[in-house]
């Protein structure tokens, strides 16, 4: 009896099934994680995007777009394909029934690509804070249908976009295909922000230390659920195919089916808990950064707004004098002063002060004021929006139960009673 069990433990057939199973696991977990990921970061504006993990919704623009070879809609980026049909009697070589080779003749058909090309560029995300560049390379990048139809031979856009030679056992049918995302198509992106090379700005693209890159149009619930339907898939196949491997291990009286599916099950519960804990360890350390951006807001106000004052100070003085020294020349023009004897007051003052407008630089001065605030009170948003997400994670069941093993404890929300440092004061002497 010993020897039946042992050898149908050691029946091949079920390892295979087996290691589906775990395998499956694995990708069921990994779609929670990433599920969890999605669900845990808040959305941000195109003005409140900070370095690190971030999403954002807007629409796509650029200054540059491509005309589509097959729709001809403007894009930010597309790609179309052209696909002939074939169809050919082929020899094939079979067995038959009392084992000897014998060769038919087959009729198969079939689709090649005979033309096609694919356009990609970087874009801006825009909304109604302002613009997000973002480079789709290397990211998870879902496009739209912009073309889909299949035609004879007869038919115009046979071979006004497609090529003009036909291939070998052409069946005279031709299928065009394009996709892409058309400007003004509204995204949802999930990436890792960092500063750009060339401006002070932020930039979503491809970056190794990245959880997840998407580019989408569909909505953040969207890919969420479409997450969480692969956890639970993967998990119920799993489930399956290590039943099916039990049953290829001899059954209920072998007792190792038994020992594989508590293992198995085993396995999902540590995994469930590893998932949960780095999912609440990587909310609470977003949550300290969130809070510490307000900070760097902070920060970025006092050390840039005073000297932007100083300078304007500057310009005023500065205005004044021009206007005294033009004064002045109008003054010995009116006293019928030669033109000869004005010129080398007039250059001086020309190389002393450029062109200075005053109303220009009080605007400039006016959009850093607006734009430093937006930020502080986004990163203010942000930041209330975290906590409560990290709040709400730690009270609820089961994750609840993972928290408290971890002596987790609720994060304090901003609360602007408490905040000292007040806006910088902005006044100009009279």
């Amino acid at each position: 009896m010993l020897a039946r069990v042992s050898a149908a433990a050691l029946n091949p057939s079920g390892i295979l099934p087996l290691a589906v199973g775990f395998v499956l696991l694995l990708c069921g977990l990994n779609a929670g994680r990433k599920r969890r990921l999605l669900d845990d970061t808040p959305l941000s504006k195109t003005l409140g995007v900070f370095i690190g993990e971030v999403e954002v919704t807007g629409v796509c623009v650029t200054s540059t777009p491509f005309r589509a070879h097959l729709s001809e809609r403007m894009c930010v980026l597309y790609d179309w394909s052209v696909d002939e049909e074939w169809q050919r009697w082929e020899t094939e070589t079979y067995t038959d029934k009392d084992g000897n080779t014998r060769t038919r003749q087959v009729l198969r058909s079939g689709w090649t690509t005979v033309a096609g090309n694919d356009h990609t560029q970087g874009f801006y995300l825009k909304d109604e804070f302002g613009f997000l560049w973002v480079h789709p390379r290397g990211a998870d990048l879902e496009t739209l249908s912009l073309f889909y139809e299949t035609v004879s031979r007869r038919e115009q856009l046979y071979f006004a976009k497609g090529p003009d030679d036909e291939i070998a056992d052409s069946t005279g049918r031709r299928r065009f295909r394009e996709s892409g995302l058309p400007v003004g198509t509204q995204l949802f992106v999930r990436g890792r922000a960092s500063e750009r090379p060339d401006i002070v700005a932020p930039q979503i693209v491809q970056d190794p230390k990245a959880d997840m890159f998407i580019i989408t149009p569909r909505k953040e619930s969207e890919v969420s659920a479409g997450k969480d339907t692969t956890y639970w898939l993967c998990n119920i196949l799993g489930a399956l195919a290590v039943a099916a491997a039990c049953s290829l291990f001899g059954g209920p009286g072998n007792p190792w089916a038994y020992l594989l599916l508590l293992g198995y099950f085993l396995a999902w519960a540590a995994g469930w808990v590893w998932m949960v804990f780095n999912s609440l360890i990587g909310l609470r350390n977003r949550v300290r950064q969130a809070h510490s951006l307000i900070d760097v807001q902070l920060k970025r106000r006092a050390d840039l707004i005073p000297p932007l004052v100083a300078c304007l100070q500057g310009f005023r003085r500065h205005e004044a004098d021009l206007q005294a020294g033009v004064a002045s020349l109008r003054a010995q023009m009116g006293a019928a002063a030669s033109v000869a004897a004005v010129a080398p007051t007039l250059v001086a003052v020309a190389e002393r002060y450029p062109e200075l407008k005053a109303d220009e630089s009080f605007r400039a001065l006016s959009k850093q004021l607006a734009e430093t605030e937006d930020r502080i009170a986004l990163a203010r948003a942000y930041a209330n929006d975290i906590t409560t997400f990290y709040n709400t994670r730690l009270e609820r069941i089961p994750d609840a139960y993972v928290a408290r093993l971890a002596s987790m404890r609720p994060a304090d929300l901003f609360v602007a009673a408490g905040f000292e440092r007040g806006p910088v004061d902005v006044a100009f002497p009279r």
